[in-house]
């Protein structure tokens, strides 16, 4: 049976999502950083939300995916660009502070207002809340990693890799953007 192919964001609709983004507040400055990680790396959202401080390596500019909570069992080292890496080194050290003082043990990377782990729940309501200021009426949480894999796949990068940084177990997984791109590519003649 065909795969139904996944939906992903354009270039602008990501733009805007984080355009969305009061940084003048904690809560958007750690939004700021947890995009920033979404949209680089294309995590899962369990994966985002499971995160703890140690995973983050600021000097090798890594975060660890170790997959647990999530459909993933195998670990994986996941590269963060400049910008992600600025986003949040800023967070942890300025807004963090913040949102831990009720739970000042926590380890998770990203918490809530509360000072606890935040819940892919609470990252979903959220992301609705930006895509409902942008404009976006249909978007998932997932759609930011399909939007990962198509613009990795376009910029070149060779289908087993964005496997990899999937964490996919089997390519056949991974070729459904093959497919979109193909799909995207194929204008109708008028």
């Amino acid at each position: 049976m065909p795969k139904e192919l996944p939906t992903v964001l354009s270039a602008e609709q990501v733009s805007s999502l984080f355009r969305q983004v009061d940084i003048a507040t904690p809560g958007g400055q750690r939004d700021r950083a947890m995009l920033h990680m979404l949209s680089t790396t294309g995590m899962r959202v369990t994966e985002l939300v499971s995160l703890n401080l140690g995973d983050f390596d600021v000097k090798q500019a890594t975060v660890v995916c170790p997959g647990r909570n999530g459909r993933s069992k195998r670990e994986r080292i996941l590269p963060l660009p400049p910008l992600a890496v600025e986003a949040i080194v800023h967070y942890v050290e300025k807004a963090r502070p913040h949102l831990m003082a009720r739970h000042p043990e926590q380890e998770a990377l990203f918490l809530n207002h509360h000072g606890e782990r935040l819940t892919r729940q609470g990252f979903w309501l959220i992301i609705k809340g930006y895509a409902r200021q942008a404009g976006i009426t249909n978007i998932t949480p997932h759609m930011l990693r399909h939007s990962f894999a198509m613009m990795m796949l376009k910029d070149g990068m060779e289908l087993r890799s964005v496997q990899e940084l999937l964490g996919h177990a089997h390519i056949t997984t991974t070729q459904v953007y093959s497919q979109l791109a193909r799909a995207e590519m194929i204008s109708p003649i008028t």
